[in-house]
């Protein structure tokens, strides 16, 4: 059974890094950042998971993904083809904070976009539609400790 991995936390909170380093073997990666300059984002987003899901691949959505108005889309697409949702939850906003802030170039994004998101994020609850909940945290060793967190 395909399953959709939902990537939830600030800009710069190690989201991508996880995803290559826990998720790259077994998901699809599927991230706005990689289509900037398409006009609809999310719906090339919503079709480039619905695609991965009809061939029976597993998919991880690599955003920001800050409230149930950005995963609600996806957890509908992943039920209407009988796929499992698991939510990774990346809750240090100091650490998103010191780690954006030291990025440069097109990687940096301006503190006010990381304050906007900030306002909208909220942590992911089971009775969102998510199946699994886990929480991520950067353990200081270039690795991730993941744990399942408690419903809420």
């Amino acid at each position: 059974m395909p399953r959709v991995a939902v990537l939830i936390g600030l800009q710069a909170a190690g989201k991508t890094t996880f995803y290559r380093q826990r998720l790259a073997t077994t998901h699809v990666h599927v991230s706005k950042d990689a289509f900037r300059h398409n006009r609809n984002r999310q719906r090339r987003q919503m079709h480039l998971i619905a695609e991965a899901l009809e061939q029976g691949c597993s998919v991880a959505v690599d955003n920001t993904n800050p409230s149930p108005a950005e995963w609600n889309p996806i957890i509908e697409t992943a039920r209407a083809h009988g796929a499992e949702i698991d939510a990774y939850w990346f809750p240090d906003v100091d650490g998103s904070l010191r780690r954006n802030a030291a990025r440069t170039g097109r990687a940096r994004i301006p503190d006010v976009g990381v304050f906007a998101t900030l306002e909208r994020m909220r942590a992911p609850r089971l009775d969102d539609g998510f199946d699994r909940l886990f929480e991520v945290r950067i353990d200081g060793r270039g690795g991730f400790e993941v744990t399942p967190s408690a419903p809420g």
